[in-house]
């Protein structure tokens, strides 16, 4: 198991995803989770996606430089990451549409009884 020190660096948490399948960044845009990668080009909605993941990095001379990386995957099988900060300067497109993801996500229930 990976010490927790060495888990708190954003660059070896995206490594690490990276090694699971998590290749893609995405943006959101109207409404949308968009990939970057020109050659993939695909976007989503809400129920298309799941946040399988998320990692919460403070700032080390501000911890009002808060930021958090969310792992996701499309139900096509797409895996990718978007970070974004956390509280006054956060992103509120990303936010809203995170938000309708973990909501939808709550509806769910469980198969397995």
């Amino acid at each position: 198991m990976q010490d927790k020190e060495e888990e708190r660096s954003l660059v070896n948490v995206e490594n690490k995803l990276t090694k699971d399948g998590y290749k893609h960044d995405f943006k959101v845009t109207d409404g949308r989770l968009h990939t970057l990668d020109p050659s993939l080009s695909r976007s989503y909605t809400a129920d298309e996606v799941t946040i399988v993941d998320f990692y919460r990095f403070e700032g080390e001379s501000n911890p009002d430089d808060t930021s958090i990386l969310y792992a996701i995957e499309a139900t096509d099988g797409v895996k990718g990451t978007i970070a974004t900060a956390y509280g006054v300067y956060a992103d509120t497109d990303i936010d809203d549409f995170l938000k309708q993801v973990e909501d939808l996500g709550k509806n769910l229930t469980k198969k397995d009884k």
